[in-house]
Protein backbone atom coordinates (compact mmCIF):
# COMPACT_ATOMS: atom_id res chain seq x y z
CA UNK A 1 0.00 0.00 0.00
CA UNK A 2 2.77 2.55 1.06
CA UNK A 3 4.49 1.93 -2.33
CA UNK A 4 1.65 2.83 -4.44
CA UNK A 5 0.40 5.53 -2.56
CA UNK A 6 4.04 6.53 -2.39
CA UNK A 7 4.21 6.90 -6.44
CA UNK A 8 0.79 8.32 -6.63
CA UNK A 9 -0.41 10.46 -4.50
CA UNK A 10 0.25 13.65 -6.22
CA UNK A 11 -1.70 13.03 -9.20
CA UNK A 12 -4.63 11.16 -7.12
CA UNK A 13 -4.84 14.23 -5.30
CA UNK A 14 -4.70 16.30 -8.80
CA UNK A 15 -7.60 14.05 -10.20
CA UNK A 16 -9.81 14.20 -7.15
CA UNK A 17 -9.24 18.15 -7.53
CA UNK A 18 -10.17 17.43 -10.90
CA UNK A 19 -13.22 15.70 -10.41
CA UNK A 20 -14.13 17.88 -8.09
CA UNK A 21 -14.09 21.29 -10.43
CA UNK A 22 -15.29 18.87 -13.14
CA UNK A 23 -18.28 18.65 -14.66
CA UNK A 24 -19.19 16.08 -13.08
CA UNK A 25 -20.41 17.67 -9.63
CA UNK A 26 -20.43 21.30 -10.06
CA UNK A 27 -23.47 21.88 -12.46
CA UNK A 28 -25.76 19.79 -10.26
CA UNK A 29 -24.67 21.64 -6.63
CA UNK A 30 -25.22 24.67 -8.49
CA UNK A 31 -28.82 24.36 -10.05
CA UNK A 32 -30.71 23.62 -7.08
CA UNK A 33 -29.25 27.31 -6.00
CA UNK A 34 -30.04 29.35 -8.77
CA UNK A 35 -33.20 27.27 -10.06
CA UNK A 36 -35.84 29.70 -7.68
CA UNK A 37 -34.10 33.14 -8.85
CA UNK A 38 -34.17 32.44 -12.49
CA UNK A 39 -37.61 31.21 -12.37
CA UNK A 40 -38.50 34.30 -11.12
CA UNK A 41 -36.04 36.53 -13.08
CA UNK A 42 -37.06 35.11 -16.18
CA UNK A 43 -40.65 33.18 -15.89
CA UNK A 44 -39.79 29.86 -16.93
CA UNK A 45 -40.85 26.45 -14.94
CA UNK A 46 -39.24 24.82 -12.89
CA UNK A 47 -39.52 21.94 -15.69
CA UNK A 48 -38.07 24.18 -18.38
CA UNK A 49 -35.48 24.96 -16.06
CA UNK A 50 -34.73 21.15 -14.84
CA UNK A 51 -35.11 20.13 -18.89
CA UNK A 52 -31.28 21.58 -19.23
CA UNK A 53 -29.67 19.55 -16.85
CA UNK A 54 -31.16 16.27 -18.69
CA UNK A 55 -29.88 17.54 -21.87
CA UNK A 56 -26.41 18.25 -20.47
CA UNK A 57 -26.33 14.76 -18.88
CA UNK A 58 -27.54 13.01 -21.92
CA UNK A 59 -25.12 14.84 -24.33
CA UNK A 60 -22.60 14.24 -21.59
CA UNK A 61 -23.08 10.78 -21.45
CA UNK A 62 -23.99 9.60 -25.33
CA UNK A 63 -20.17 11.23 -26.15
CA UNK A 64 -18.43 9.45 -22.43
CA UNK A 65 -17.31 6.74 -25.11
CA UNK A 66 -15.71 8.93 -27.32
CA UNK A 67 -13.55 10.35 -24.64
CA UNK A 68 -12.88 7.14 -23.49
CA UNK A 69 -11.53 6.50 -26.76
CA UNK A 70 -9.66 10.11 -26.84
CA UNK A 71 -8.02 8.93 -23.60
CA UNK A 72 -6.78 5.89 -24.51
CA UNK A 73 -5.01 7.47 -27.72
CA UNK A 74 -3.99 10.69 -26.17
CA UNK A 75 -3.54 9.75 -22.62
CA UNK A 76 -5.60 11.71 -19.79
CA UNK A 77 -3.55 14.64 -19.17
CA UNK A 78 -4.43 16.78 -22.63
CA UNK A 79 -7.93 15.54 -22.69
CA UNK A 80 -8.70 16.13 -18.91
CA UNK A 81 -7.19 19.47 -19.02
CA UNK A 82 -8.82 20.64 -22.22
CA UNK A 83 -11.91 19.47 -21.02
CA UNK A 84 -11.48 21.02 -17.54
CA UNK A 85 -10.50 24.46 -19.27
CA UNK A 86 -13.49 24.84 -22.14
CA UNK A 87 -16.06 23.67 -19.11
CA UNK A 88 -15.13 26.30 -17.02
CA UNK A 89 -15.19 28.95 -20.07
CA UNK A 90 -18.35 27.58 -21.36
CA UNK A 91 -19.78 27.43 -17.33
CA UNK A 92 -18.98 31.15 -17.36
CA UNK A 93 -20.70 32.32 -20.35
CA UNK A 94 -23.94 31.01 -18.79
CA UNK A 95 -23.58 34.79 -17.01
CA UNK A 96 -24.37 36.33 -20.43
CA UNK A 97 -27.28 33.91 -21.32
CA UNK A 98 -29.96 35.80 -23.22
CA UNK A 99 -33.80 35.61 -21.46
CA UNK A 100 -34.73 32.72 -24.20
CA UNK A 101 -34.94 29.16 -23.35
CA UNK A 102 -33.39 27.83 -26.48
CA UNK A 103 -30.64 29.71 -26.05
CA UNK A 104 -30.19 28.26 -22.27
CA UNK A 105 -30.59 24.93 -23.56
CA UNK A 106 -27.56 25.18 -26.19
CA UNK A 107 -25.73 26.57 -23.64
CA UNK A 108 -26.50 23.58 -21.68
CA UNK A 109 -25.50 21.25 -24.48
CA UNK A 110 -22.07 22.78 -25.15
CA UNK A 111 -21.59 22.80 -21.63
CA UNK A 112 -22.15 18.82 -21.73
CA UNK A 113 -20.12 18.64 -24.82
CA UNK A 114 -17.04 20.04 -24.04
CA UNK A 115 -16.98 19.19 -19.96
CA UNK A 116 -17.63 15.51 -19.96
CA UNK A 117 -13.64 14.80 -20.33
CA UNK A 118 -13.31 16.24 -17.27
CA UNK A 119 -15.61 13.76 -15.19
CA UNK A 120 -14.00 10.62 -14.05
CA UNK A 121 -14.44 8.69 -17.36
CA UNK A 122 -11.09 10.47 -18.12
CA UNK A 123 -8.81 10.64 -14.40
CA UNK A 124 -10.22 6.85 -13.79
CA UNK A 125 -7.82 5.51 -16.49
CA UNK A 126 -4.55 7.10 -14.94
CA UNK A 127 -5.58 6.56 -11.65
CA UNK A 128 -6.48 2.78 -12.39
CA UNK A 129 -3.05 2.74 -13.76
CA UNK A 130 -1.17 4.19 -11.09
CA UNK A 131 -3.04 1.54 -8.46
CA UNK A 132 -4.09 -2.14 -8.30
CA UNK A 133 -3.72 -3.13 -4.88
CA UNK A 134 -5.28 -0.79 -3.58
CA UNK A 135 -7.33 0.61 -6.83
CA UNK A 136 -10.84 0.49 -4.76
CA UNK A 137 -9.90 2.90 -2.12
CA UNK A 138 -7.73 5.06 -4.83
CA UNK A 139 -11.27 5.31 -7.37
CA UNK A 140 -13.03 5.78 -4.04
CA UNK A 141 -10.99 8.66 -3.36
CA UNK A 142 -11.03 10.22 -6.22
CA UNK A 143 -14.78 10.39 -6.62
CA UNK A 144 -14.49 11.97 -3.11
CA UNK A 145 -13.82 14.84 -5.80
CA UNK A 146 -17.70 14.81 -5.63
CA UNK A 147 -18.79 15.41 -2.47
CA UNK A 148 -15.67 17.59 -1.93
CA UNK A 149 -17.81 19.29 -4.48
CA UNK A 150 -20.95 19.10 -2.60
CA UNK A 151 -19.30 20.78 0.33
CA UNK A 152 -18.43 23.89 -1.53
CA UNK A 153 -19.85 25.11 -4.08
CA UNK A 154 -23.76 25.00 -2.52
CA UNK A 155 -22.55 27.53 -0.17
CA UNK A 156 -20.06 29.41 -2.69
CA UNK A 157 -22.86 29.69 -5.15
CA UNK A 158 -25.42 30.77 -2.72
CA UNK A 159 -23.14 33.72 -0.95
CA UNK A 160 -22.47 34.97 -5.02
CA UNK A 161 -26.01 35.00 -5.31
CA UNK A 162 -26.92 37.24 -2.43
CA UNK A 163 -24.18 39.45 -3.35
CA UNK A 164 -24.57 39.66 -6.84
CA UNK A 165 -27.57 37.60 -7.92
CA UNK A 166 -27.53 34.33 -9.85
CA UNK A 167 -26.08 35.22 -13.19
CA UNK A 168 -23.02 36.04 -11.04
CA UNK A 169 -22.71 32.32 -9.58
CA UNK A 170 -21.75 30.84 -12.90
CA UNK A 171 -18.36 32.70 -13.77
CA UNK A 172 -17.32 32.98 -10.03
CA UNK A 173 -17.82 28.84 -9.80
CA UNK A 174 -16.11 28.53 -13.46
CA UNK A 175 -12.93 30.26 -11.29
CA UNK A 176 -12.93 26.37 -9.45
CA UNK A 177 -11.86 23.92 -12.69
CA UNK A 178 -9.90 27.55 -14.19
CA UNK A 179 -8.14 29.20 -11.39
CA UNK A 180 -7.95 26.03 -8.63
CA UNK A 181 -7.67 22.71 -10.82
CA UNK A 182 -6.40 23.40 -14.48
CA UNK A 183 -2.94 25.06 -12.45
CA UNK A 184 -2.58 22.01 -10.22
CA UNK A 185 -2.95 19.64 -12.29
CA UNK A 186 -0.83 21.31 -15.34
CA UNK A 187 2.07 20.91 -11.96
CA UNK A 188 1.06 17.69 -10.67
CA UNK A 189 -0.88 15.48 -12.42
CA UNK A 190 0.85 12.61 -14.52
CA UNK A 191 0.03 9.26 -15.56
CA UNK A 192 3.02 6.49 -14.29
CA UNK A 193 6.05 6.20 -16.62
CA UNK A 194 6.25 2.26 -17.48
CA UNK A 195 8.14 1.33 -15.03
CA UNK A 196 5.86 2.93 -12.03
CA UNK A 197 3.14 0.51 -13.55
CA UNK A 198 1.83 -2.03 -11.19
CA UNK A 199 3.47 -5.26 -11.70
CA UNK A 200 0.04 -7.10 -12.18
CA UNK A 201 -1.03 -4.74 -14.62
CA UNK A 202 1.99 -5.48 -17.23
CA UNK A 203 3.06 -8.47 -18.78
CA UNK A 204 7.03 -9.41 -18.54
CA UNK A 205 7.65 -7.20 -21.81
CA UNK A 206 5.93 -3.94 -19.97
CA UNK A 207 2.33 -3.96 -22.26
CA UNK A 208 -0.62 -3.39 -20.82
CA UNK A 209 -3.08 -6.36 -19.87
CA UNK A 210 -6.28 -6.23 -20.48
CA UNK A 211 -9.61 -7.00 -23.62
CA UNK A 212 -9.61 -4.00 -26.17
CA UNK A 213 -13.23 -2.49 -26.76
CA UNK A 214 -14.71 -4.96 -29.42
CA UNK A 215 -13.54 -8.26 -27.11
CA UNK A 216 -14.91 -6.61 -24.26
CA UNK A 217 -18.15 -6.06 -26.41
CA UNK A 218 -18.33 -10.23 -26.91
CA UNK A 219 -18.21 -10.71 -23.28
CA UNK A 220 -20.92 -11.57 -21.41
CA UNK A 221 -19.75 -9.44 -18.53
CA UNK A 222 -19.97 -6.19 -20.35
CA UNK A 223 -23.21 -6.58 -20.92
CA UNK A 224 -24.54 -7.79 -16.98
CA UNK A 225 -22.49 -4.72 -15.97
CA UNK A 226 -24.29 -2.91 -18.55
CA UNK A 227 -27.84 -3.86 -17.28
CA UNK A 228 -26.96 -3.50 -13.77
CA UNK A 229 -25.80 0.36 -14.09
CA UNK A 230 -29.03 1.02 -16.17
CA UNK A 231 -31.34 -0.74 -13.81
CA UNK A 232 -29.49 1.11 -10.45
CA UNK A 233 -29.18 4.64 -12.49
CA UNK A 234 -32.74 4.60 -12.85
CA UNK A 235 -33.54 3.89 -9.72
CA UNK A 236 -31.31 6.64 -7.62
CA UNK A 237 -31.15 9.53 -10.02
CA UNK A 238 -34.64 10.24 -8.89
CA UNK A 239 -34.92 9.83 -5.54
CA UNK A 240 -32.06 11.73 -5.10
CA UNK A 241 -33.22 14.88 -7.13
CA UNK A 242 -36.39 14.32 -5.07
CA UNK A 243 -35.73 13.34 -1.87
CA UNK A 244 -36.71 16.40 -0.26
CA UNK A 245 -40.45 16.46 -1.93
CA UNK A 246 -40.32 13.06 -0.33
CA UNK A 247 -39.47 13.68 2.61
CA UNK A 248 -42.44 16.22 3.03
CA UNK A 249 -44.98 14.32 1.89
CA UNK A 250 -43.96 11.82 4.37
CA UNK A 251 -45.01 14.33 7.07
CA UNK A 252 -41.61 16.06 7.60
CA UNK A 253 -40.78 19.36 7.62
CA UNK A 254 -38.71 21.12 5.34
CA UNK A 255 -36.01 21.92 7.83
CA UNK A 256 -35.73 17.70 8.10
CA UNK A 257 -36.15 17.15 4.96
CA UNK A 258 -32.44 19.28 4.29
CA UNK A 259 -31.06 17.21 7.05
CA UNK A 260 -32.02 13.90 5.23
CA UNK A 261 -30.35 15.25 2.18
CA UNK A 262 -27.18 15.52 4.83
CA UNK A 263 -27.08 12.17 5.50
CA UNK A 264 -27.56 11.01 1.96
CA UNK A 265 -24.07 13.35 1.16
CA UNK A 266 -22.83 11.58 4.20
CA UNK A 267 -23.57 8.25 2.93
CA UNK A 268 -22.25 8.96 0.08
CA UNK A 269 -18.37 9.78 1.55
CA UNK A 270 -18.40 6.69 3.43
CA UNK A 271 -19.66 4.30 0.87
CA UNK A 272 -17.18 5.02 -1.74
CA UNK A 273 -14.22 5.03 0.85
CA UNK A 274 -15.92 1.80 2.67
CA UNK A 275 -16.58 -0.06 -0.23
CA UNK A 276 -13.70 1.11 -1.96
CA UNK A 277 -11.86 -0.90 1.03
CA UNK A 278 -13.73 -3.99 0.74
CA UNK A 279 -13.79 -3.92 -3.06
CA UNK A 280 -9.54 -4.54 -2.49
CA UNK A 281 -10.00 -7.14 -0.23
CA UNK A 282 -12.56 -9.52 -1.13
CA UNK A 283 -14.77 -10.01 -4.57
CA UNK A 284 -16.53 -7.15 -5.71
CA UNK A 285 -19.87 -8.42 -6.68
CA UNK A 286 -19.64 -9.77 -3.20
CA UNK A 287 -19.56 -6.59 -1.60
CA UNK A 288 -21.29 -4.98 -4.35
CA UNK A 289 -24.58 -6.91 -4.08
CA UNK A 290 -25.86 -6.53 -0.28
CA UNK A 291 -25.16 -2.51 -1.00
CA UNK A 292 -26.74 -2.30 -3.37
CA UNK A 293 -29.78 -3.69 -1.92
CA UNK A 294 -29.84 -0.90 1.03
CA UNK A 295 -31.92 1.42 -0.76
CA UNK A 296 -34.51 -1.82 -0.94
CA UNK A 297 -34.42 -0.97 2.87
CA UNK A 298 -34.72 3.04 2.22
CA UNK A 299 -37.76 2.63 0.10
CA UNK A 300 -39.71 0.78 2.00
CA UNK A 301 -39.17 2.93 5.08
CA UNK A 302 -39.78 6.12 2.64
CA UNK A 303 -43.69 4.50 1.48
CA UNK A 304 -44.13 3.06 5.28
CA UNK A 305 -45.67 5.94 6.52
CA UNK A 306 -43.32 5.96 9.21
CA UNK A 307 -42.81 9.33 11.49
CA UNK A 308 -39.85 8.11 13.04
CA UNK A 309 -37.27 10.77 12.25
CA UNK A 310 -34.34 8.36 12.83
CA UNK A 311 -35.45 5.78 10.01
CA UNK A 312 -36.12 8.44 7.71
CA UNK A 313 -32.54 9.72 8.39
CA UNK A 314 -31.08 6.16 7.87
CA UNK A 315 -33.34 5.64 4.72
CA UNK A 316 -31.28 8.43 3.89
CA UNK A 317 -27.76 7.16 4.79
CA UNK A 318 -28.34 4.01 3.03
CA UNK A 319 -29.38 5.44 -0.05
CA UNK A 320 -26.29 7.63 -0.25
CA UNK A 321 -24.09 4.78 0.85
CA UNK A 322 -25.64 2.65 -1.94
CA UNK A 323 -24.79 5.47 -4.20
CA UNK A 324 -21.20 5.66 -3.36
CA UNK A 325 -21.14 2.27 -3.92
CA UNK A 326 -22.42 2.60 -7.32
CA UNK A 327 -19.62 4.98 -8.39
CA UNK A 328 -17.30 2.75 -7.45
CA UNK A 329 -18.81 -0.25 -8.97
CA UNK A 330 -18.47 1.17 -12.71
CA UNK A 331 -14.73 2.16 -12.85
CA UNK A 332 -13.78 -0.98 -10.71
CA UNK A 333 -14.85 -3.93 -12.38
CA UNK A 334 -14.17 -2.24 -15.80
CA UNK A 335 -10.55 -2.52 -14.72
CA UNK A 336 -10.48 -5.43 -12.92
CA UNK A 337 -12.88 -7.92 -15.76
CA UNK A 338 -11.52 -6.03 -18.36
CA UNK A 339 -7.88 -4.92 -18.08
CA UNK A 340 -6.45 -1.09 -19.06
CA UNK A 341 -5.65 -1.85 -22.41
CA UNK A 342 -8.16 -0.02 -23.37
CA UNK A 343 -10.20 1.59 -20.20
CA UNK A 344 -11.03 4.37 -21.27
CA UNK A 345 -13.58 3.29 -23.92
CA UNK A 346 -14.87 0.11 -22.61
CA UNK A 347 -15.18 2.48 -19.14
CA UNK A 348 -16.72 5.29 -21.38
CA UNK A 349 -19.49 2.80 -22.69
CA UNK A 350 -20.74 2.25 -19.43
CA UNK A 351 -20.36 5.50 -18.01
CA UNK A 352 -22.88 5.92 -20.94
CA UNK A 353 -25.97 4.29 -19.26
CA UNK A 354 -24.92 5.50 -16.00
CA UNK A 355 -25.37 9.20 -17.25
CA UNK A 356 -28.38 8.81 -19.36
CA UNK A 357 -31.01 6.60 -16.88
CA UNK A 358 -29.99 9.04 -13.94
CA UNK A 359 -30.91 11.66 -15.98
CA UNK A 360 -34.10 10.27 -17.34
CA UNK A 361 -34.92 9.05 -13.66
CA UNK A 362 -35.95 12.38 -12.12
CA UNK A 363 -38.33 12.82 -15.13
CA UNK A 364 -39.97 9.22 -14.22
CA UNK A 365 -40.26 10.59 -10.35
CA UNK A 366 -41.41 13.46 -11.03
CA UNK A 367 -44.39 12.16 -13.82
CA UNK A 368 -45.35 9.70 -10.90
CA UNK A 369 -45.54 12.55 -8.38
CA UNK A 370 -47.64 14.57 -11.23
CA UNK A 371 -50.17 11.58 -11.96
CA UNK A 372 -50.74 10.05 -8.58
CA UNK A 373 -49.86 13.10 -5.80
CA UNK A 374 -47.19 10.72 -4.22
CA UNK A 375 -43.66 8.98 -4.89
CA UNK A 376 -44.83 5.87 -3.72
CA UNK A 377 -45.14 4.08 -7.08
CA UNK A 378 -42.04 5.10 -8.13
CA UNK A 379 -40.12 4.03 -4.89
CA UNK A 380 -41.34 0.43 -5.20
CA UNK A 381 -40.94 0.06 -8.71
CA UNK A 382 -37.06 1.11 -7.17
CA UNK A 383 -36.95 -1.31 -4.85
CA UNK A 384 -37.15 -4.22 -7.55
CA UNK A 385 -34.73 -2.54 -9.92
CA UNK A 386 -32.10 -2.10 -6.98
CA UNK A 387 -32.76 -5.70 -6.20
CA UNK A 388 -32.19 -6.91 -9.49
CA UNK A 389 -29.69 -4.65 -10.50
CA UNK A 390 -27.43 -6.02 -7.66
CA UNK A 391 -27.94 -9.69 -7.88
CA UNK A 392 -26.98 -9.38 -12.03
CA UNK A 393 -23.43 -8.47 -10.59
CA UNK A 394 -23.45 -11.87 -8.62
CA UNK A 395 -23.05 -13.69 -12.32
CA UNK A 396 -19.76 -12.18 -13.26
CA UNK A 397 -18.06 -14.75 -11.77
CA UNK A 398 -14.32 -14.93 -10.92
CA UNK A 399 -12.00 -12.38 -11.85
CA UNK A 400 -10.57 -13.37 -15.36
CA UNK A 401 -6.82 -13.98 -15.59
CA UNK A 402 -6.10 -11.30 -17.93
CA UNK A 403 -3.32 -10.97 -20.59
CA UNK A 404 -1.38 -8.61 -22.92
CA UNK A 405 -3.21 -7.40 -25.75
CA UNK A 406 -2.91 -5.07 -28.81
CA UNK A 407 -4.66 -1.95 -28.63
CA UNK A 408 -6.82 -0.77 -31.91
CA UNK A 409 -4.80 2.45 -32.18
CA UNK A 410 -0.93 2.31 -31.39
CA UNK A 411 -0.15 4.88 -27.94
CA UNK A 412 1.04 8.07 -28.84
CA UNK A 413 4.24 9.49 -28.09
CA UNK A 414 3.36 11.51 -25.12
CA UNK A 415 1.44 8.39 -23.68
CA UNK A 416 3.72 5.91 -21.56
CA UNK A 417 4.88 3.34 -24.12
CA UNK A 418 3.55 0.37 -22.10
CA UNK A 419 -0.04 2.54 -22.82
Amino acid sequence: MASEFRLGWKPLAAATLGVACGASPIPFNVLPIVIGPINADLGWSFLQISAAVTIYGIIGALLAPVIGALVDKHGVKPVALTALGLFGVSFAAMYAVPSNLPAFYILWAVIGIVGIGSTPVSWSRAISMWFHANRGLALGILLLGTSLAALVVPQLSNYVLEQAGWRSVFPVVALLPLVIALPLALVFFREPEPHELPQQAVDEGGALKGLTRNEALKSYRFYVLFASICLVALAYGGAHIHMVQIVILSGFDASFAATVISFVAIGIFLGRIIVGVLFDRFWAPGVAFPVLCLPVISCLLLTSGTNSEALILLAGFFLGFAAGAESDVVAFMAARFFGLLEFGRIYGLLYMPFGIFASISPLLYGYVRDQTGSYNLMLQVSMVLFAVGGALLLTLGRYPELRAGKAATPPTPAQPAAA
